[in-house]
C-alpha cells in the first residue's frame, strides 16, 4: 500500500492547501502556546474548512487541559488528535474521537510497552528524543530502535526531508511519515516546493 504522508505543522491556508494539491492525506495544526508553529482557533478554523475530501485535519496537543482541547473541537473540525505529551489512555480516549499517541524515541524506551498501553490509538507516531522539545525539533532517532513486530501502525517523525523520506519508507516500512521542519521555509512557514518533493520522493519509495 501506498505510504500515507502528513504535513504538519500548518499556519498559513496556503501552505495546508499546497499540501493537499501535492498529495498530502493529512495536515497537522498545532494548538501547543510553546511551539513556534502555533495556529490560532481562527486561522486552524480557516485551514480545516477549506481543505479537500479526504484530507484529514489532524490537531495535535502537548499535555493540555481537558478544556481546552474541547474548546479547540468546539470551533475547528478536526477529524483526528495527535497526543504529543505524557497522556494518559484515559485521557487520550476522553474526547471521544480516533487519536495517534506520539512517542519521543531513544534508547530504553519500550515502544511495545506504549503499543499495549495505548492499545485503542490508531497508531504510535515515533519521533526523535530531544530534551525539553515535543516535536518538530528536525532531529532523526536510530530506526533501528524500532520492534519489528508493533502491534500498532507506525507514523515515523523525525528530521524527516525530501532527501531521506524515501530510505527511510524503505527500511521502516511506516504506515505513514510526518514531516515539519523538512518542508520549511522557516518555522511554521511551508516551502510548496519542498512539499511537493517530499511527496514526490514518498511514492518513488512505493514503487
Amino acid at each position: 500500500m501506498a505510504t500515507a504522508v502528513k504535513i504538519c505543522g500548518i499556519t498559513r491556508l496556503e501552505d495546508g492547501l499546497a499540501a493537499a494539491q501535492a498529495g498530502a492525506h493529512a495536515i497537522g495544526l498545532v494548538f501547543h502556546p510553546a511551539s513556534p508553529r502555533l495556529v490560532t482557533i481562527g486561522h486552524a478554523r480557516e485551514i480545516a474548512r477549506s481543505l479537500p475530501p479526504f484530507v484529514t485535519a489532524v490537531g495535535l496537543f502537548v499535555d493540555a487541559p481537558e478544556d481546552e482541547v474541547r474548546r479547540v473541537l468546539e470551533a475547528v473540525p478536526l477529524q483526528l488528535l495527535q497526543f504529543h505529551g505524557g497522556e494518559s489512555p484515559d485521557y487520550c480516549t476522553r474526547f471521544g474521537m480516533p487519536y495517534i499517541k506520539a512517542v519521543r524515541v531513544k534508547a530504553g524506551v519500550d515502544l511495545l510497552q506504549y503499543a499495549r498501553l495505548h492499545c485503542e490509538a490508531r497508531g504510535l507516531l515515533l519521533d526523535a528524543f530531544v530534551e525539553g522539545v515535543p516535536g518538530g525539533s528536525g532531529n532523526a532517532f536510530d530506526w533501528n530502535l524500532i520492534p519489528s513486530a508493533l502491534p500498532l501502525p507506525i507514523v515515523l517523525a523525525g528530521g524527516l526531508t525530501p532527501h531521506n523520506v524515501g530510505e527511510a519508507i524503505r527500511r521502516v516500512k511506516p504506515w505513514a511519515v510526518d514531516v515539519t521542519s523538512g518542508v520549511e521555509r522557516e518555522k511554521g512557514i511551508k516551502d510548496a516546493a519542498k512539499i511537493a518533493a517530499f511527496i514526490r520522493g514518498a511514492r518513488d519509495a512505493d514503487v
